[in-house]
Formats: structure tokens, C-alpha cells, sequence
């Protein structure tokens, strides 16, 4: 019973949220003279009530989870990575370049290798100077990321117009056959014409790679210690400054990685604005996440549903909804994380003798 009661306490902050987005809904369909549950039945539909629907929600799932991925690892060292959407532009730019300049016969167990480790390298160089800046100057990690957020931007748009893209377009060329991540409908036909690719199996092993990584070794468990009592960690001789930054660069790394879904799995190529959005949208899914694996999955299941829902209601209220969605979801978790933190101090004080 002790057991089950956990769980559900565990369970009450994201079922807020989902009530709290399903109410809204409800209201702003009224508001703009739509049948409220019709609304919501068409989003339904439109999201997880067919083949097509379902994969283009994977498909929107994969970037912010690995997004999501990459701010909670940031937060278990004590750093906040707002950096994720600078990140994903720099590495999918880099990874586009090399995806591009490898030979065409290049087999895919070569080519999507490489072509993901330059994109990680790239995302997490550009985050560990953020880390490094925070460990040698004492600058706020907050403050620099989003100062690198605006380089990145200024940089890929300087390359994409002058050297990358192709005429009187916002695209570069097509990568290399060796470097695509073929479509799921490969394996089931249901997913034809979606978007959904083995982005999003990678995904999943990401998720379970970088949490058994952080749990079982030796440098995830000191990154986990260098957030919960920094001096501490000093007092016992680790290099606080060194894991810091690590945890930045890996943050980085894997944030860069959402080009796997959407240069690799679906494009094909790079353009100015792909992924925008992405890294904002996982301090979302972190946060709701709680810093569980399974929490961070269902979280990006979330917002990628609310993505694909404001597609399939489109026609009935303006797509700027889902925004609003979005934003109750996320003012709920805050205030049901609070109620829930407050009800947990109340509890532990109880059981002290």
C-alpha cells in the first residue's frame, strides 16, 4: 500500500497538468463558438486516434525528448541549460556539413555514425564554454546560454546565406543516402505519409543509456553529487570544475542529437528554422518530468501530442492555442510541484519524533 501511494502521489503533478490542458481547451473552443468536446475529440483523433496521427506524434516527440534529456542532466549537476535550442542549430549544422561532404557510397553503418558523433561534438563544444565560463569566471550558466543562443543563431544564419544553402532557397543540399534514417512505415504501413522515423527507437535508447550511465558510473554518480552538495564533493577530492563542465558538454551533446529526427529522419537537409522552438520546449519536458526517465518520455509524449492536436484543430480555433495549452501545462506542474513539495515537508514533519 506504502508502494501504491507513492506512485500515485508521483502521478497527481502530471495529471493536473492533463486536466488543466483538457479544461482550457474546452473553454477557448467555447469562446470561439465551437462544441467544446467536439474539439477536444478532434483532437484526439488527430493526434493518437489514427496510424498517421500517432506517428507524426512521435515524430514531434523525438527532438523534445532529447532535449528534455539534455536540460535535466544540466539540472542534476546544479546547472539550468536554457542553451538547447542554440545547441541543436549549431549541431545540426555541423552534422549536415559532414552528412553532405561524405562519399555517397558510404554505407550507413559509417555515415550515420559519423555523422551524429560531429553533431553531438559540435552541440556539446558549444555548450561546454558555457560550463567552462561558469567554472573559471563564475558566470551564470543562464546568462551564457542565452547569449550563445543568439551567436548560434547569428552564426548559422551567417553561414546558411553566404556559403550553405542553395539558390533562392533557405535549404542546403541533400545529405548522403548513407547518413537517412529510414521511416517506420518500413516496418508498419499504418505510419505511411508520417513523419515518424528510427529517430525515435534511438531516442529511447538515449534515455535509458544516459540514466543507467548516470546511476552505474563512477562520473554520472559524481555529476549527480556535484548537484545535490558541491562542497562536499570538494571535501572528498572531486573535481567539481571538471564534472561541471561535462555535464554542460554532455547536455550539449544531446541536445544536438534532435537533428536525428528532423535532418536525418525527415528532411533530408538543413534550413534556416528547423527545430526552432525544440530546446525551449524541453526545460518544459524536464520539468515535468521530474527527472525520471519514464516522467521525461510521458512529458514529451505530452507537449508532442499538444503539437499535433493544434494541426488537427486547426480548422475549429487558431493553431496559437496549442501555445496557450502549452503554458497552462506548464504553470500547472509549477503549482502542483509546489502544493506537492509542501504536502511532502508536511508529511516528514509529522513522522519526526
Amino acid at each position: 500500500m506504502t508502494w501504491w501511494r507513492t506512485r500515485l502521489r508521483e502521478m497527481r503533478v502530471p495529471f493536473v497538468a492533463i486536466a488543466a490542458a483538457v479544461l482550457v481547451l474546452n473553454i477557448v473552443s467555447w469562446g470561439f463558438g465551437e462544441a467544446p468536446f467536439s474539439t477536444l475529440a478532434t483532437a484526439f483523433v488527430g493526434s493518437w486516434g489514427t496510424s498517421y496521427g500517432l506517428g507524426q506524434v512521435l515524430f514531434k516527440t523525438v527532438p523534445l525528448l532529447l532535449a528534455g534529456i539534455a536540460v535535466d542532466v544540466g539540472l542534476r549537476a546544479g546547472l539550468f541549460n536554457i542553451g538547447a535550442e542554440g545547441q541543436i542549430a549549431v549541431g545540426s549544422l555541423a552534422g549536415t556539413v559532414v552528412a553532405i561532404a561524405l562519399p555517397e557510397s558510404l554505407p550507413w553503418l559509417v555515415a550515420l555514425p559519423v555523422t551524429l558523433i560531429v553533431a553531438a561534438a559540435a552541440g556539446a563544444g558549444w555548450a561546454a564554454l558555457a560550463g567552462w565560463m561558469r567554472t573559471r569566471f563564475g558566470a551564470h550558466e543562464v546568462i551564457t546560454t542565452i547569449m550563445l543562443n543568439r551567436i548560434a543563431d547569428a552564426m548559422v544564419a551567417l553561414l546558411m546565406t553566404t556559403w550553405l544553402t542553395l539558390p533562392a532557397t533557405v535549404r542546403t543540399k541533400d545529405i548522403v543516402p548513407g547518413a537517412v534514417i529510414p521511416r517506420l512505415d518500413r516496418v508498419w504501413d499504418g505510419f505511411a505519409g508520417s513523419a515518424v522515423s528510427w529517430a525515435f527507437p534511438m531516442s529511447l535508447l538515449v534515455l535509458v543509456g544516459v540514466y543507467a550511465w548516470l546511476r552505474r558510473s563512477r562520473v554520472g554518480r559524481e555529476i549527480v553529487w556535484v548537484g545535490q552538495n558541491e562542497r562536499a564533493c570538494q571535501a572528498e577530492g572531486i573535481p567539481v570544475a571538471r564534472r561541471k563542465i561535462l555535464a554542460m558538454a554532455l547536455s550539449g551533446g544531446i541536445a544536438a542529437l534532435a537533428m536525428a529526427g528532423t535532418v536525418l529522419g525527415y528532411k533530408g537537409y538543413f534550413e534556416i528554422g528547423l527545430g526552432a522552438g525544440v530546446g525551449f520546449g524541453g526545460i518544459a519536458v524536464a520539468f515535468l518530468g521530474g527527472g525520471r526517465p519514464l516522467g521525461l518520455l510521458l512529458a514529451a509524449l505530452l507537449f508532442g501530442t499538444l503539437a499535433q492536436a493544434g494541426l488537427a484543430i486547426n480548422a475549429h480555433v487558431p493553431k496559437e492555442a496549442t501555445g496557450v495549452l502549452e503554458a497552462v501545462v506548464i504553470i500547472s506542474v509549477a503549482l502542483a510541484s509546489r502544493a506537492a513539495a509542501k504536502d511532502a515537508s508536511r508529511r516528514a514533519a509529522k513522522e519526526t519524533p
